[in-house]
C-alpha cells in the first residue's frame, strides 16, 4: 500500500502532526518500500549491496570502508557485511593501499562491472518511471530540504556524522 493510500484510507490518523514529523515518517515509510521494490527488482543482490556499489563506483580512487561507510551514513560494521556479502559474489575486492599498507580500498571486479551493464537498462527504466511527472525543481528542493536536516543532525550521535546502526545487509 503506497502512503496515499495509507492517507486516504482512514486507518491512521495523521491530524496534528506537525509537517516535520510527517516528513521524517514519509522518508522513512518510502525508504522502507523503495528497498522492498529494488531488492525484488535486483534479485542476485540487495538494494544496499547495489547502492554501495554504486557508491564505489562514483569515487575517484577506490575508497577505504572508512571512507565508504562515510558515503553510504551507515555504520563500520554494516558496511563491512555488505562488503563480505560482495565479496563472497565476486564483485568487489580489497587491496591494500599503496602508501599505507595498514589500509584496504575497495575495488569492483570485472564481474561486477559486467552484471552493472546487464542491468543498465532495467535501472534508467525503474528511474525514469520512478521520476516521471516531478518537476526538476521539485527534487532540487527535496534535496536541499535532506541536506539541511542531515546537516542539522550533526550534533546528536556520537562523533557528530555517524548513521545507521542498525545491522542491515
Amino acid at each position: 500500500m503506497q502512503i496515499e493510500e495509507v492517507m486516504k484510507s482512514g486507518r491512521v490518523d495523521f491530524s496534528g502532526i506537525p509537517e516535520s514529523y510527517y516528513l521524517l515518517g514519509l522518508i522513512s515509510a518510502f525508504e522502507n518500500r523503495f528497498q522492498a521494490m529494488a531488492d525484488s527488482t535486483m534479485q542476485e543482490i540487495s538494494w544496499k549491496q547495489f547502492f554501495a556499489i554504486i557508491c564505489i563506483n562514483m569515487c575517484r580512487e577506490a575508497p577505504t570502508l572508512k571512507e565508504l561507510s562515510e558515503i553510504l551514513g551507515s555504520s563500520h560494521q554494516n558496511v563491512k557485511q555488505i562488503l563480505l556479502k560482495l565479496e563472497k559474489k565476486n564483485f568487489i575486492r580489497f587491496r591494500a593501499d599503496e602508501t599505507d599498507k595498514r589500509k584496504q580500498r575497495i575495488e569492483l571486479t570485472d564481474e561486477c562491472r559486467e552484471f552493472c551493464g546487464r542491468n543498465d537498462g532495467m535501472s534508467r527504466s525503474i528511474m525514469a518511471k520512478m521520476f516521471d511527472g516531478i518537476a526538476a525543481e521539485d527534487i532540487a528542493v527535496t534535496i536541499r530540504t535532506i541536506t539541511g536536516i542531515e546537516r542539522n543532525m550533526k550534533g546528536f550521535s556520537p562523533g557528530g556524522d555517524e548513521a545507521g546502526k542498525d545491522a542491515e545487509e
